[in-house]
């Protein structure tokens, strides 16, 4: 089993074959299968003697993939979709056969280094200074926890009286904010947004004031800005949220997961303007930024204030705090894969200008789609993309009517997108993040209405 014979060698090729193939086609979309059509099309998979690798890689082939719908099909436009350039794709698999452990510089220094530099890019961008740093982490929500983590250690430093430490967010931020005041047992502090569902500074400062005035042994020890939401893409008043929580001493987080990927466009990183106030910040790399699953990018104004926080101790672990950068330092993880390598190596190999045109194409095409559905006699857009996701409804239809609808076209093949809800009421939805979308895509889904 751990030998690296015949058989072995066999597998690997078809293995390697069967990737390339995958990055080189137009991917399937295909679809979920119910447990039971799984349950009759394989059986058990796991056995006493094993069924061998090129059988157990036929049954991954041709029923386990094709019961799972590919996030890198152009026509994937629900939720956040995922489409990492080829080059990332393929050292994907240079990090899985290397065998790197990514928690210790002691174990992974050039792979932290790699890393690292592939976060200093998105520092930078956001006008953190040099001395800011983080760690890849898993996705948004372990991001945001681990940052909010922190925020509520450098709190309780300087406030040890506090009966009760409190979040204050938006009514539109992101589900993981209430995930992480749960896991944390905080509460929430919910800030309404203007009529164009973006939260105001004014707002801020305001509703802290007076929650505080009102609850003395209670303190909001984070204030959480979300720059792109998940829904509609709209972008908060960063600067003016990062005023209000400087000026009180309050910690500052912004929630980039998806749309702080548009730092990397000359053209749109003026929308993020405040974003250089936060004391810690995230972004997906596998949302918009090409890469593979799994990769959030966590940057810390003052990473020691996250060392301290989440740095763990056992007679183990001490010959691995010897000053150097050690991931495992900087959120709620010890064991890590070097999870930021594919996408340091598509940034190093394709460099940041074909970022850039990619970002811009991508928006362009939100831009000419929202005219597209502006045009339609059926549909209404509900706001101009901002970023590139574009919102819309369809007139005289209801929630049963939508789901009826994303169901067939997922059905015909056709595309994925999926209902949500704005204010009440459903609406549909294309987050557009793949530069292999086209405009003639968006015809063929929108042709279905």
């Amino acid at each position: 089993m751990h030998e690296f014979d015949e058989e072995i060698d066999a597998l690997a090729a078809k293995i390697l074959e069967y990737s390339l193939i995958r990055l080189k086609k137009d991917p399937p979309l295909d679809g979920p299968w119910t447990y039971d059509e799984l349950y009759a099309e394989l059986g058990e998979t796991i056995t006493e003697a094993g069924l061998g690798g090129e059988r157990t890689l036929d049954l991954f082939k041709h029923v386990l993939s094709q019961a799972c719908i590919s996030t890198d099909h152009p026509r994937y436009l629900a939720f956040i979709p995922s489409a990492p350039t080829e080059s990332a794709n393929l050292f994907d698999l240079v990090v899985g056969a290397s065998a790197l452990y990514g928690g210790s510089w002691l174990e992974g220094a050039g792979a932290v280094f790699a890393e690292n530099q592939a976060l200093k890019w998105l520092s930078d961008l956001a006008g953190l200074p040099s001395s800011a740093g983080g760690v890849f982490v898993q996705g948004g929500t372990v991001g945001n926890l681990s940052a909010l983590v922190a925020a509520r250690h450098n709190a309780r430093k300087r406030e040890s009286k506090i009966e009760k430490w409190v979040i204050a967010c938006s009514d539109e931020a992101h589900s993981s904010i209430k995930s992480a005041a749960s896991v944390m047992d905080v509460e929430i502090l919910t800030i309404k947004c203007d009529k164009k569902h973006r939260l105001q500074g004014r707002e801020v400062s305001k509703a802290i004031d007076e929650f505080h005035g009102n609850n003395p042994k209670k303190r909001v020890f984070a204030v959480v800005a979300t720059a792109g939401t998940t829904n509609l893409g709209i972008i908060d008043d960063l600067d003016g949220i990062g005023r209000a929580a400087n000026q009180r001493g309050i910690w500052y987080h912004v929630d980039g997961a998806y749309g702080l990927a548009a730092l990397a466009s000359p053209k749109t990183k003026p929308l993020f303007k405040g974003v250089e106030l936060a004391d810690s910040f995230i972004v997906d790399p596998h949302k918009w930024l090409f890469a593979p699953f799994d990769a959030c990018a966590l940057i810390y104004r003052n990473p020691e204030i996250a060392r301290e926080a989440h740095t763990q101790h056992a007679g183990y672990l001490e010959t691995l705090n010897k000053g150097e950068w050690n991931p495992s330092d900087y959120a709620i993880h010890l064991t890590r894969r070097t999870r930021g390598l594919p996408f340091w190596f598509s940034l190093a190999a394709h460099g940041t200008n074909k970022y850039a045109e990619s970002m811009d194409k991508t928006m362009e095409l939100a831009r000419q789609s929202a005219e597209l559905i502006k045009e339609h006699p059926n549909l209404d857009l509900l706001m101009e993309p901002e970023l590139s996701i574009v919102a819309f409804t369809k007139k005289g239809w209801d929630t049963t009517d939508y789901q009826r609808w994303s169901d067939k076209l997922l059905n015909d093949q056709i595309g994925f997108v999926t209902p949500s809800t704005h204010e009440g009421k459903p609406i549909l939805r294309f987050a557009i993040v793949n530069p292999w979308t086209t405009i003639t895509d968006i015809k063929v889904i929108l042709a279905t209405l």
